[in-house]
C-alpha cells in the first residue's frame, strides 16, 4: 500500500522561485506558475488549490499537495 505525505500551500508564507516572498507583491498569474512548476519539479502534486485571484484580485492562494512518501 502506498503511503502519501502532504504538505499545506499558502503563498503568502513560500518562498518565490525567483527569490523573495509571494506575499511581498500581488501575486501575477506567472509567479504562481513558477512556484507551482517548482514543487512538482519535487515531486509534489497539488490536489487542492483555493485562488482569491478572480474573488478579490489579490493573488493569494491556499492548497494542499501530496507526494509519496520514500
Amino acid at each position: 500500500m502506498d503511503k502519501w505525505e502532504y504538505k499545506m500551500i499558502n503563498s503568502k508564507n513560500q518562498p518565490e522561485a525567483k527569490g523573495g516572498i509571494l506575499n511581498s507583491k500581488r501575486l501575477s498569474i506567472e509567479d504562481a506558475e513558477i512556484y507551482l512548476n517548482k514543487l512538482g519539479d519535487e515531486g509534489w502534486e497539488i490536489i487542492d488549490l483555493d485562488f482569491d485571484f478572480l474573488v478579490h484580485d489579490t493573488g493569494i492562494f491556499v492548497g494542499i499537495a501530496k507526494r509519496k512518501k520514500s
